[in-house]
């Protein structure tokens, strides 16, 4: 269960970003940052992030690179313009994780937990038990399970999913939304 009056600068915030941060293309990638769109109210969440947690990290899966479709200096540079509109909005990414494997099995493709096991050996104040992960798949709360967090589920892209769902321990609309919930405890 998830207490949102114990969340402090000892926790750790992972997000997914397409569904999450900015609007997903359906059936499709986000290849510059011109398609890259912010959802109402994300800056502004970031700010909220930024005063509440230790830690704010970025685990995307990106098999766009994997597909040859875009290369990783295409998603730097989308990441780069990304941080830039979130700084100045008074938020903050610690880091950036992504795979842009093709294969189910790799350990770092969500659901499995390496993306956050690799966080947690770059940053060792990292407790997988006072981290969650936001995202709007059951992928997303899968790699959360796996890794040991807590779980927050966006019902961005999915808004008819399910409720209750063993992998989703708070369902809110969306990240403006999650900050909202924080504000108030």
């Amino acid at each position: 269960m998830l207490d949102l009056t114990q969340i402090d600068n000892s926790w750790t915030l992972f997000l997914d970003r397409d569904g999450v941060i900015n609007h997903e293309k359906y059936q499709d990638y986000v290849y510059n940052y011109d398609e890259f769109v912010f959802y109402d109210g994300v800056p502004e969440a970031m700010s909220v992030f930024a005063n509440r947690f230790g830690r704010i990290i970025i685990t995307t899966n990106q098999r766009g690179i994997g597909k040859g479709l875009m290369t990783e200096a295409d998603l730097h540079e989308i990441h780069a313009r990304m941080l830039q509109d979130i700084e100045a909005a008074g938020g903050r990414i610690d880091k950036i994780y992504y795979c842009t494997s093709l294969t189910n099995d790799h350990p770092n493709r969500k659901p499995n937990p390496g993306m956050a096991l690799e966080a947690a050996k770059d940053y060792p104040e990292i407790d997988l038990h006072k981290s969650l992960i936001v995202g709007n798949n059951i992928s997303d709360m899968e790699f959360g399970r796996n890794a040991g967090m807590h779980t927050v589920f966006v019902k961005t892209t999915h808004p008819n999913q399910p409720l209750p769902n063993p992998t989703i321990d708070l369902a809110v609309l969306d990240l403006a939304d999650f900050a909202k919930a924080l504000q108030l405890v």
